[in-house]
């Protein structure tokens, strides 16, 4: 299809790329590869000359190395649509197709996306279930979905970016994702600057992509103080740069304040165990004031953020 293209972002992904690339056949396909350790960019130029590669120097992370991609297909090749897919991701029969077609007839969604499915096609992926479960639609609490009569769309406030398809016309308006984001977060946060600019976002029935995650191993984050940080800087940027929230600004300098007497709290009663949890909780925020408070107020605004067209 001429005027869709899918964008994957690749790091190390030779676990994956083979079957998320043959899932891919027929369609314009753009690869932004941060910078792989692995075979993964020789691997792609062997076996498939097709696909456009756009390697990376440096990690960039998703959102960047997305925003790459977008721009790359509405700048060289006026793309009509981008679908994002993860590189662990695979497409199921003609879900590309019938998203569009779906968005033919449903204009105002700005993002469509897929069931996103577990990899023996029995369930829902447990991830995107806990994510669409939020917006508390009964069609999405059972396990098993396949077999039930649904509606063909499901609106819903966020989900996560595994396989989203994004109109032209959202993109111009409302730009790719923030790159105060590296990685987990920017999904959420383009999400609710699509909401704000009056688009919605909806998940289709009938239509499914595998998501290969379910062999994933995850740290705990309690043991990993490092990851801990990240974490939460992620979830202050998401909580605090959320455009919906018209008082956004201000609950950030509250937030600031508490923490800064939640720490002295702790040094005060020699609790030191709390004390470097809760002054990092701290620095991570003054830290990152600034570019939040930054990012909030130009996302306000209608244009092609962080692309570069």
């Amino acid at each position: 299809m001429k005027n869709v293209y899918i964008i994957i972002v690749t790091y190390n992904a030779m676990r994956w790329i083979k079957q998320c690339l043959d899932s891919s056949k027929g369609y314009n396909v753009i690869v932004v590869d941060n910078a792989s350790t692995d075979n993964t960019l020789q691997y792609i130029s062997k076996n498939y000359s097709h696909v456009t590669v756009l390697p990376q120097k440096e990690n960039l992370g998703f959102g960047k190395g997305n925003n790459i991609g977008i721009s790359y297909a509405l700048k060289h090749f006026s793309a009509e649509y981008v679908f994002l897919l993860n590189q662990d991701a695979y497409l199921v029969d003609s879900v590309i197709e019938d998203l569009i077609y779906t968005h033919k007839n449903n204009a105002s969604y700005g993002i469509l996306s897929p069931l996103h499915i577990t990899r023996d096609k029995k369930l829902l992926d447990k991830k995107f279930a806990e994510y669409i479960s939020k917006d508390k639609d009964e069609g999405f609490n059972c396990k098993d979905v396949l077999n039930i009569e649904l509606k063909i769309i499901y609106d819903v406030s966020f989900v996560n970016a595994a396989g989203w398809l994004i109109s032209r016309d959202c993109l111009l308006n409302v730009g790719g994702f923030d790159p105060i984001f590296f990685l987990y977060g920017e999904d959420d946060n383009l999400c609710q600057r699509v909401l704000y600019h009056d688009y919605e976002i909806g998940v289709v029935a009938n239509t499914f992509m595998i998501h290969d995650r379910a062999q994933r191993k995850q740290e705990p984050v309690d043991h990993n103080f490092e990851r801990f940080l990240k974490i939460q800087a992620n979830i202050y940027k998401t909580q605090y740069a959320n455009v919906n929230n018209p008082d956004a600004v201000t609950a950030l300098e509250n937030k600031i304040n508490y923490l800064k007497r939640q720490y002295l709290k702790c040094l005060l009663t020699l609790n030191f165990k709390n004390f470097k949890k809760e002054y990092s909780k701290y620095q991570i925020l003054v830290k990152n004031r600034t570019e939040i408070e930054s990012s909030y107020l130009l996302n306000k605004i209608k244009a092609p953020h962080y692309l570069s067209l």
